[in-house]
């Protein structure tokens, strides 16, 4: 073994013996000072977590997987794990990637992932995306990615995985929990820009119709932008499309809410540990939408963002929910750096509606359920992709019987909305269901 070698070996050894050491003194200090919860002393647990690493230094059959630092870090990071799918713990390399995150261009699949029931799921695929013309659909469980389980894999680890440099190939097998398939597809990844919002026209009756695909900082000013276009046309009643929109930035979808609710409404509030750390997001801005009636189409893709604006519209009365229950993502993640430059990702609140609904793995109830088959979805994307009226080309699905029977129930609900309000019934209740 080189001096150097050697030199490193002993710095580690020192590091581990300090750490244990000021670990095993804190945790006694603590266990005399502070009541325990449930009876344990951390001092015990500490000195047991030491006693296992140095079991593991002298026995393991294989050497060079023994030194401190990598068994430290393997059980920071089972550590983590174990509390939820979102928190981890991030080396140095994954840290400095997940801050590089944002800068630079990079290849993606055009899938938003989740952890759902332990398993990578698919939260939605977005449209015109490699995924999506893949036919992923959401609620498809990843299974493996280029050959190997995902299977304990950590939500940051997968996304590094199906990311790469546009044009590279991942290889993923999918399980459709419906029927059970499985699948493998092989994707070439590609730049990933999708339009916040599209789709906005009139459709009957001077019933708007918005489709907001996902919230970015554009968001809002190209919904104001969308709506006001509409509003010359005469538009009456708002359809906003949220399926299959995965959520994005909280500030976008806070900026989204406050255009239909009164300034000082609460849009959502997040809960952490202890009461001290609720933070509440209240409407402002200048404008106000609150004299037509709407509806929001919702269903299994929509999440996180999509479910702050739905739960707060709902909430607050201001709109009527169709479609099908939304995917249940409402955890807020803190990064907390740490001295060698590595950091954790710690859950550390839950995100709940005005009405102190709580989002996270329950999802918002639609008010009138109307259920879509996710392969319907992905046939009507496609779809609405080609020109109206168009023949399919030789190989193309045929698509001219394709239905959105979710539009046509919102379009339905909105008529009658408006039957009640001309007629000077203007406060409006819908039961769910009804």
């Amino acid at each position: 073994m080189s001096v150097r070698n050697i030199g490193y070996s002993f710095k580690w050894f020192f590091l581990a013996a300090l750490l244990a050491g000021n670990l095993m003194i804190g945790a006694r200090i603590y266990s005399q000072e502070s009541p325990s919860n449930d009876g344990e002393s951390a001092y015990e647990r500490i000195a047991l977590f030491t006693k296992v690493l140095e079991q593991i230094r002298e026995h393991y059959v294989d050497q060079d997987k023994t030194n401190y630092k990598e068994l430290i870090y393997g059980a920071l990071r089972g550590m983590l794990q174990s509390l939820d799918p979102h928190s981890q713990f991030l080396d140095p390399e994954m840290y400095t990637d997940m801050k590089d995150d944002t800068a630079g261009q990079f290849g993606g699949l055009g899938i938003v992932i989740s952890i759902k029931d332990n398993i990578l799921t698919i939260v939605a695929p977005m449209e015109d995306t490699p995924g999506f013309r893949a036919g992923l659909l959401s609620g498809d469980k990843i299974i493996e990615i280029d050959g190997k389980s995902t299977e304990g894999l950590a939500l940051p680890e997968a996304v590094k995985k199906l990311r790469g440099l546009p044009g590279s190939k991942v290889s993923i097998k999918i399980m459709r929990p419906k029927n059970q398939e499985i699948k493998e597809v092989e994707l070439v990844r590609a730049e990933i820009n999708v339009p916040s919002v599209k789709d906005a026209k009139i459709l009957e009756d001077g019933i708007g119709y918005i489709r907001v695909i996902q919230f970015n900082e554009p968001t809002a000013g190209d919904l104001q932008t969308s709506m006001d276009k509409l509003q010359g046309e005469g538009m009456k009643a708002l359809i906003l499309d949220l399926r299959n929109n995965p959520g994005g930035l909280l500030n976008s979808a806070i900026e989204v809410s406050q255009k239909f609710v009164p300034r000082g409404a609460m849009v959502v509030y997040t809960q952490g540990r202890n009461e001290d750390q609720k933070q509440i997001f209240r409407a402002k801005g200048r404008y106000h939408n609150l004299d037509f009636p709407m509806v929001i189409l919702v269903n299994g893709g929509s999440a996180s963002a999509s479910e702050i604006v739905s739960g707060a519209l709902q909430d607050h009365q201001r709109a009527i929910l169709v479609g099908e229950k939304t995917f249940g993502k409402g955890s807020v993640q803190s990064v907390l750096p740490m001295d060698d430059g590595s950091a954790i990702r710690l859950t550390t609140a839950k995100y709940y509606t005005p009405s102190k609904r709580v989002i996270h793995e329950h999802g918002i109830e639609p008010d009138i359920v109307a259920p879509m088959n996710p392969d319907d979805w992905r046939k009507l994307m496609i779809k609405r992709s080609r020109p109206l009226n168009a023949q399919p080309e030789p190989g193309e699905e045929d698509l001219s019987n394709v239905v959105d029977i979710q539009l046509d129930r919102a379009i339905d609900v909105l008529k009658g909305v408006m039957i009640f309000k001309a007629e000077g019934k203007s406060d409006v209740r819908l039961s769910k269901g009804k």
